[in-house]
């Protein structure tokens, strides 16, 4: 019978009853989050509050500073480090450029050396040749020196040194014919200069060279040479090679 009497003033059909507007759920949440967020304010309030209390903040402050000081000393000390690098460096490339110059100054060094040595040979030949430069007895137009020098096989170099023993002669012009005389295939040979007697003038004394061409199989025994006046033969000179 209770039991009865509780299910009917629990039910619609209970003698009194009240009607209440319900809140809709999502106002309920938002409500809830609200109620919520402003604990978390308050709560980190009292964090940072409890913080400061406690002087965690300027110990980190002060941590902070001191690790800026660190990184700015190391700064500080990473560009002394690349200017001492820099330094290095440009030290290095100044001793390379040295030894670079120095390379070159001793081979253009060498490459003189070797050119003086062969202006020397050269200055050798010539006074072995000038030493022919002693008048003989008597006076006129002579030939003081000749040479020839068979090169390459095909080619003969040949030098003349022609002198007026007289003191102040005057000018004198002339021909040189020089003959080649040899074997060719067995046979004599003889050829003289490609374009003839050769001109030439002096006044004390005058030195003439050339290069002549030999023919194949042609083997040169001799050569002579003759200062013409004209048709007047004034000197002459034969050597055997």
């Amino acid at each position: 019978m209770r039991l009865r009497l509780l299910i009917r003033r629990l039910t619609v059909s209970a003698p009194r009853m009240a009607v209440r507007s319900a809140m809709p759920w999502p106002l309920r949440w938002l409500a809830l989050a609200i109620v919520f967020g402003f604990c978390a304010a308050i709560a980190l309030w009292a964090f940072e509050f409890g913080k400061d209390i406690a002087g965690l903040e300027r110990g980190n402050k002060e941590q902070l500073r001191q690790t800026q000081a660190e990184l700015a000393a190391l700064h500080d000390e990473l560009v002394t480090v690349k200017t001492a690098r820099d330094q290095a460096q440009s030290v290095a490339n100044t001793v390379d450029t040295l030894l670079t110059t120095e390379k070159v100054a001793q081979e253009k060094l060498l490459a003189q050396n070797k050119q003086l040595e062969v202006e020397n040979r050269s200055l050798r030949d010539d006074l072995g040749f000038f030493e022919k430069l002693i008048p003989a007895a008597g006076g006129g137009i002579a030939i003081r020196g000749l040479q020839a020098e068979l090169r390459n096989g095909r080619e003969m170099k040949w030098q003349v040194l022609v002198i007026q023993a007289n003191k102040n002669a005057p000018e004198f012009n002339g021909q040189l014919e020089l003959s080649f005389i040899g074997l060719l295939n067995g046979k004599p040979w003889l050829a003289t200069l490609p374009g003839g007697a050769q001109a030439f003038k002096l006044k004390q004394y005058g030195r003439m060279e050339g290069v002549f061409e030999l023919p194949a199989q042609v083997v040169v025994k001799s050569l002579s040479a003759k200062v013409l006046q004209g048709s007047v033969v004034k000197s002459v000179q034969s050597i055997k090679l």
